[in-house]
């Protein structure tokens, strides 16, 4: 009898100790996929805990993979998310293209030619493909290399055989890059660096949607957008910017995929640039 009690007890002991494991398993497994979050720094008191609360909120109900980069010199502001996640970048690589141009035509000491100079045109203000596909092959994978590395670009790989738009980009290299448009540096002239600004702050209206998203008045407004919808991952849909004025000179990269249609990346990229203009505004 007595044997009895212990082999059932000794079972009851078995399955308690089963029960207590059961879960913290289970728990443990989805803690494993769980959503990265937000992180941002800050100079300025309180800025980067509002800035993490309203970009999360902002993209809490949001489909897709989304990946964002925050950067504002005047208050020494960061925030990222995903920042190393690489994505099909689209025409967003065409600011990469022209910047490689650039730092290429001042290594040989020349201006650039009138034909180069429409193709670059076309190829930011219009995001014309076409032209985009001349200046790529022109330069060569020689040359975009050579420009990565001179910029830091560590984590962009030029797509192959001329898919320009399937080079793989990341939030941190996007961000080197918008940093290396807006402040001196010995990578891009000064002449190179008002080039590509000025070309990205005329992008024409129905390409100005994404980071310009409820800028404020007075900012001026940098932009270069990309969207591919691929059999996988749906929609990459992408905005780089760059903005000044109201006592900040920051930039936004939002970039993402995985979104049903391109409306719908819009919206999400929109989302975040809203709050990031309207919490560094009111710091």
């Amino acid at each position: 009898m007595t044997h009895g009690i212990s082999i059932r007890t000794r079972a009851l002991a078995a399955g308690v100790g089963a029960g207590v494991l059961i879960p913290l398993v289970a728990a443990a497994a989805p803690a494993a996929a769980v959503t990265p979050a937000v992180s941002c720094t800050s100079a300025k008191a309180g800025l980067a805990d509002k800035l993490k609360k309203d970009i999360t909120t902002a993209l809490a109900n949001r489909k897709g993979t989304i990946a964002v980069g925050v950067y504002d010199r005047s208050t020494k502001t960061t925030c990222t998310l995903r920042a190393s996640t690489a994505f099909d970048s689209a025409s967003v690589v065409k600011v990469t293209v022209l910047a490689t141009l650039l730092w290429d035509a001042k290594k040989h000491n020349r201006y650039l030619t009138d034909t180069e100079a429409s193709l670059a045109k076309a190829m930011i203000t219009k995001s014309d493909n076409t032209a985009t596909s001349k200046l790529w092959k022109q330069l060569g994978l020689t040359k975009i290399k050579g420009f990565l590395a001179a910029a830091g670009m560590t984590q962009t790989k030029p797509g192959a055989n001329g898919y320009w738009g399937l080079t793989q980009i990341t939030v941190t290299d996007e961000q080197k890059l918008l940093k290396l448009l807006t402040a001196k540096n010995t990578v891009l002239s000064d002449n190179s660096r008002a080039y590509i600004i000025k070309l990205m702050s005329q992008v024409i209206s129905s390409q100005r949607w994404g980071t310009p998203y409820g800028v404020p008045s007075g900012v001026s407004v940098a932009v270069k957008n990309g969207w591919l919808q691929r059999a996988s991952n749906g929609w990459r849909v992408h905005s780089i910017g760059a903005f000044k004025g109201g006592g900040h000179d920051y930039m936004i990269t939002v970039l993402s995929q995985g979104n049903s249609t391109m409306n719908y990346g819009i919206s999400t990229i929109q989302g975040v640039a809203k709050v990031v203009h309207k919490d560094l505004a009111a710091s």
